[in-house]
């Protein structure tokens, strides 16, 4: 097995540049007591080397703390119901064990994800709990943290592209039983609206969708799915499809906003719900009952998500578990019946 990359050193700049290690360290700060071509060829050489300064050595020179209990948290958004039920998961199992989090938002977009992912890096956080954006296809941020024992869990969207371990909701069984129950209810002809398929929850959600449709003996044809995963985007496209003669007698969508995009852009038709069409989300939001009628969802329990998530980052950075084990939780969901379904 080939040995595991060290992260470069000052220490090592010094020696294979044959100069002190404070030379190495004031050129890196710009300091002018360094000559400004000395300052350039130091730094071009760590720059060539990939080199990470530690952004808190300097800090912990003179403390007593013995290591850095630091967890570093990448999430989608603040704003949003479900990331932040795991933030708070992770926050309050984190805080039990003595550990604190640095949390950054990657706002979906994988530019922004890496760059919060190498800052971490720089401030060697002593894991990293992550639950991607979706648009994430290259994965180096996140193997330079496995590659150099720093435990790295994926929370909720996992990352195949990493032999990391992850925790995630039965996203599958979730779908097939809301579904399903649309369908025992008396719809024949239910919508789904998810997401584009680079992401596995959203694969494991349409699996869901379309073995219940097949299973209970119905179609489930390319002109059921729709790609929409937001209210804005739901609130758009619903009217139109309600417009068709022969249109859909119930939805079933992959998050609680899309669901109740659904649900007011139905209303504004003239359309009833639930008697006249059925909608289900994924989730159970603060805004399930926040609407009319109320919202059936499957809950997705969140705060539960984080826990496992922070449980599992913190034994293997404590020794509970091997770092280098992949271990694999399953947060069971639950249907939560209300007025949007018959």
């Amino acid at each position: 097995m080939d040995k595991k990359a060290t992260p470069l050193t000052m220490k090592d700049i010094a020696r294979e540049m044959g100069i002190s290690v404070s030379t190495v360290s004031r050129a890196l700060k710009d300091s002018p007591r360094i000559s400004a071509e000395r300052r350039a060829e130091i730094q071009a050489y760590a720059r060539q080397r990939n080199f990470i300064p530690n952004a808190i050595a300097g800090t912990l020179r003179h403390s007593k703390t013995s290591a850095m209990r630091t967890i570093g948290v990448v999430i989608p958004e603040f704003v949003h119901y479900y990331f932040a039920s795991i933030l708070s998961g992770i926050e309050e199992k984190a805080s039990a064990e003595g550990f604190l989090i640095m949390v950054d938002q990657s706002q979906e977009k994988y530019e922004r994800e890496v760059e919060i992912c190498n800052t971490f890096y720089k401030y060697k956080v002593c894991g990293l709990i992550v639950v991607q954006a979706k648009d994430t296809k290259h994965y180096a941020h996140f193997t330079q943290f496995v590659d150099n024992d720093i435990p790295v869990v994926f929370c909720d969207r996992i990352c195949t592209g990493v032999d990391a371990s992850r925790v995630v909701v039965d996203d599958y069984i979730g779908a097939y039983k809301a579904v399903s129950h649309l369908i025992e209810t008396g719809c024949r002809k239910v919508a789904f609206f998810g997401s584009r398929m680079s992401l596995e929850i959203f694969k494991n959600r349409f699996n869901g969708w379309k073995d219940a449709m097949l299973r209970h003996g119905l179609k489930a044809d390319d002109s059921l799915v729709y790609e929409c995963d937001s209210r804005t985007e739901a609130e758009r496209i619903t009217p139109g499809i309600l417009a068709e003669d022969d249109h859909p007698d119930a939805f079933f969508a992959v998050n609680d906003d899309t669901a109740i995009g659904i649900l007011y852009a139905t209303k504004q038709t003239g359309l009833r719900v639930p008697d006249d069409i059925s909608i289900c989300g994924f989730t159970n939001s603060d805004r399930a009952t926040a609407c009319d009628p109320m919202l059936t969802t499957v809950e997705q329990r969140g705060h539960a998500l984080g826990e496992e998530a922070a449980d599992i980052l913190i034994s293997q950075v404590t020794g509970l578990l091997p770092k280098d084990k992949v271990e694999k939780r399953v947060v069971r969901t639950r249907l939560i019946t209300r007025g949007s379904t018959r």
